[in-house]
């Protein structure tokens, strides 16, 4: 379930590169969100810890850090500030500000996608780490 989660993580940054070259920032924020979402639940599914069905889970995973090793832990405030704010940018990328009749389009410019994808970037890639050398601990455990 964890290598399945990050694989899919993998896919929404392709998504969001894609979206930035295409100028689409509002896209870029959404799959920006669905990556980070998908690499902190790889992690947790990892450690067997069951997370609720909320899009921010950067929380917990800060909660849990003892089950992470000690340089993911180092970068925990950063993830789950990340975390935190996509998730808050999620739902204003899908549908805008309907009540101030805004649209997505007007409420994210390249530099809101850019710093989306970097966040998601750097987020996928701790999570890429921690899935790799985990699942490497698990299969040299059994030989």
């Amino acid at each position: 379930m964890s290598k399945d989660c990050l694989r899919r993580a993998r896919s929404r940054l392709i998504d969001a590169r894609s979206a930035l070259s295409r100028g689409d920032y509002p896209e870029v924020v959404r799959y920006s969100q669905e990556c980070v979402e998908l690499s902190l639940k790889a992690c947790l599914r990892a450690v067997g810890i069951e997370y609720p069905k909320v899009h921010d889970v950067g929380d917990i995973l800060k909660a849990c850090s003892s089950k992470f090793p000690e340089w993911m832990r180092m970068h925990m405030d950063e993830i789950s500030s990340i975390s935190r704010n996509l998730a808050e940018k999620r739902s204003p990328s899908m549908y805008g500000i309907e009540a101030a009749g805004k649209p997505a389009s007007e409420l994210f410019d390249r530099k809101d996608g850019e710093n989306a994808l970097m966040q998601a970037t750097f987020v996928y890639e701790i999570a890429e780490k921690f899935i790799r050398e985990f699942f490497e601990d698990v299969q040299a455990s059994m030989e």
